[in-house]
This record gives structure tokens, sequence and C-alpha cells, in this order.
């Protein structure tokens, strides 16, 4: 039995996540900015709190103690919400305080969920560089989450740190099958799909028995 925390546990990813740590017997520290929307969360085994990911000076009180930290906070729900207060060092202050954080109370483990338009696209550029593939109007939101990426890239050495990458056709319905491919930086087949159920089979395979260790890579299954 692992103390795994989860940053962003009322989104899908962190839902699923939450739900897959409960399952195998972890104990969860579920972080949100507003408990008082999330109380459904609450269960045996899941401690519901209040957080902000990119509050540097609170992340070492919340992890302390913990075995693993789990990254999938997004402020961005979809292109009706435009981007007006989208703060464009978002992932770096998460990032940034993460690996402080991690750093300063001996936490081993951090994965972090990443975007599929930051993995690498079959001409060699990302996929948020190419129109044809990605909405130039949420590039954004991507070349956000890319500076989070380059930071752990960077300032991450002393954090056993992974990203996970999932396709751009990721499902909130899909069954869990407990199965999962696992690439590199290049993007998966447009065929390639995932539900957010085996995300979260992943990131606790990851932080159970972890294989992939400081480095970014595509997770997916194939088409049906």
């Amino acid at each position: 039995m692992s103390g795994i925390v989860i940053f962003g546990a009322g989104g899908r990813a962190g839902r699923a996540i939450t739900g897959e740590a409960r399952e195998r017997g972890h104990l969860v520290t579920a972080v949100v900015r507003d408990p008082a929307q999330y109380g459904d969360i609450e269960a045996e085994g899941v401690t519901l709190i209040r957080g902000d990911i990119t509050a540097a000076e609170g992340i070492s009180s919340i992890v302390r103690g913990h075995d693993a930290v789990v990254h999938a906070v997004t402020p961005f729900k979809g292109p009706e919400q435009g981007f007006a207060d989208l703060d464009p060092d978002f992932f770096v202050r998460a990032a940034e305080g993460l690996l402080h954080g991690l750093a300063e109370t001996g936490v081993p483990r951090l994965v972090v969920v990443g975007l599929f338009a930051n993995l690498i696209g079959a001409d060699g550029r990302p996929v948020m560089d190419d129109p044809s593939a990605f909405p130039a109007e949420i590039r954004p939101f991507a070349a956000a989450h890319m500076a989070g990426l380059d930071t752990l890239r960077t300032r991450g050495a002393a954090i056993d740190w992974l990203m996970l990458s999932p396709p751009a056709r990721l499902e909130v319905d899909g069954p869990r099958t407990g199965r999962y491919r696992i690439g590199g930086d290049t993007a998966p087949a447009e065929s390639a799909r995932l539900s957010y159920a085996d995300l979260a089979v992943a990131v606790i395979d990851e932080i159970e028995a972890p294989r992939h260790h400081r480095t970014r890579v595509s997770v997916f299954n194939d088409s049906p």
C-alpha cells in the first residue's frame, strides 16, 4: 500500500486515476481547488483536500510522507472556454513547484499526464505545429503544456519523473481493459485510442513498478 497525491483529482483523468489507485489498495490524497465542488470523490482510502499546484509554498506540506505524486491538472476544458484567462506559465509554475516540493520532502516518484499535441508527428515537428492536424486556436494551451515538459527536462534531474501522453482519441466512457502500449516521443497512428480508465492503469503501473524514468512517452491502444 502506497500513499499517492493526485493533483487535479476532480478532472476526468484525475477521477480515473483516483479510482484505479483506490481499487488497488493505495491511500489517496485527492487535491482540488474547491473541495466543496467535489465531495463525491471522497471514499474509504481517499482524503479530499484543498490545494493549488501552482502555489509552490504549499506543495511540500501536501506531498510530505507520500510515496508518489500525480499531476493531472489542466486549466483548460475546451476551445469554447477561450484563452482570455490562460496563464502561459501555468505548467511551468506547476512543474517548478512539484520538483521543489518533491525534492524537499524526499517523495521519489512524479507521474504527469501529458498532451498528444506535444508529441512528434510524422513530419518531425510537434503535432501542435501542424495546423492540418491540430487546431491553431488551441495552440497556446499546447505551447503552455510544452513549456512545462521543458521545465521537467531541464530542471528535473533530482526527481524520478515521467510524463505519459495519451492519444488524441481519449475516450471518457471507454472500458478498462488493463492493456495499453507505450511508445516514444512520436505520435501514434490516428487510429490509436485510449480510455481514461486505461490511462489510469498506466499511471498506477508506473508508480507501483516504474519502468520509464525522466522522460516523456506516449501511451495508447490500437483501434478496435
